[in-house]
């Protein structure tokens, strides 16, 4: 049996001649090929081609690197690479640095610097260790606090379980509010403070408001703070509503109360003189109506002409009377006398 042998691979030179340099940025370890790309040998055999060319290109790349300055740290060489001379584009503008919280630009002035805390501490009522945060630290906060004492001037009906709940929940909801504010802050959002934004170039009417809110914020709403001698008060601040004293004088009441019953008592019906035309049109339209109506001998409801019963529903009385009707006929609703025994 004839056995082939593998071919053992050649080794290259690392010297790569070429027509023209490549363009060699040592900061981003890139390089740039200006020659002409050979459309036949791509054609013929592209893989082949391809693997060449870039391995010629990484060989002058690497030589370039080896020019370097060097040092050498636990055995390893590492070349000092220079600044880079190529700008390569960015999707997306570089992050600015976040902005400092408040605490944090106070820690930063006063030279506080964030010292690392171990996660357990050693609780001696409990007599175990206690983690610093986290689920299982609540647990062991429930285990300790089993009984509460109640203050000297506290009242003894308190319950000191739930105003202790609530005190927690008052410090979640704080640093949640100065979390938003640290968030606006950043963002430069304007926040409200004492019910005014605070704007750069405030004008006449914000600075007047704002003298009046910081008047008001005392404990007796501004009450007693003297005032400037050319000082208007605020429109938006409105009237109050004032009330009468529970006493006062038998008087001043006995005067009042004869006003009002002099106020209802003068009071006149109104009279609208469309409304009474239109009335006296529809009446004398109505007699008229009814004036006809006898003159045909339909005057008697429900008489038979015709074989037909006719109804006449909208007969109404003349202007003559209750007791008149024309001569010749007998009243509709005539009945005979009853004799009295």
């Amino acid at each position: 049996m004839s056995t082939e042998e593998e071919p053992t691979p050649t080794i290259r030179s690392t010297k790569v001649e070429k027509q023209l340099e490549i363009e060699i940025d040592l900061g981003n370890l890139l390089g740039t090929d200006p020659n002409e790309v050979s459309v036949k040998d791509l054609k013929s055999n592209p893989s082949a081609y391809l693997r060449s060319l870039a391995r010629d290109n990484t060989q002058l790349l690497l030589n370039k690197v080896w020019t370097l300055p060097f040092e050498r740290v636990d055995d390893v060489i590492i070349a000092k690479l220079p600044a880079p001379t190529f700008i390569l584009p960015r999707e997306k503008p570089v992050p600015k640095p976040r902005a400092l919280t408040k605490w944090q630009t106070y820690a930063k002035e006063k030279g506080i610097t964030k010292r690392k805390k171990t996660k357990l501490v050693w609780d001696e009522i409990v007599n175990a260790w206690v983690p610093r945060f986290g689920f299982k630290r609540a647990a062991a906060q429930h285990e300790k606090d089993w009984v509460l004492e109640v203050p000297k001037n506290a009242d003894p009906f308190e319950d000191q379980f739930e105003k202790q709940t609530e005190a927690k929940s008052e410090r979640v909801a704080k640093n949640e509010l100065q979390r938003l504010k640290n968030i606006a802050r950043s963002r430069k959002v304007a926040i409200p403070s004492a019910g005014l934004v605070p704007t750069e170039k405030p004008s006449k009417k914000e600075l007047h408001q704002a003298m009046h809110v910081a008047k008001k914020a005392t404990a007796s709403l501004g009450k007693f703070q003297e005032k400037l001698p050319k000082e208007k008060p605020l429109k938006s601040t409105g009237r109050k509503r004032q009330f009468e004293p529970l006493v006062q004088d038998s008087g001043v009441e006995k005067t009042k109360n004869l006003d009002v019953l002099d106020q209802i008592m003068n009071k006149k019906p109104k009279i609208t003189i469309e409304r009474a035309v239109s009335k006296g049109i529809k009446e004398t339209q109505a007699s008229a109506d009814s004036d006809n109506e006898d003159r045909r001998g339909g005057g008697r409801r429900g008489s038979k002409k015709g074989g037909k019963v006719q109804k006449n529903s909208k007969v109404k009385r003349g202007s003559a009377g209750k007791g008149s009707f024309k001569k010749g006929r007998s009243s509709p609703r005539s009945k005979p006398k009853r004799k009295q025994h």
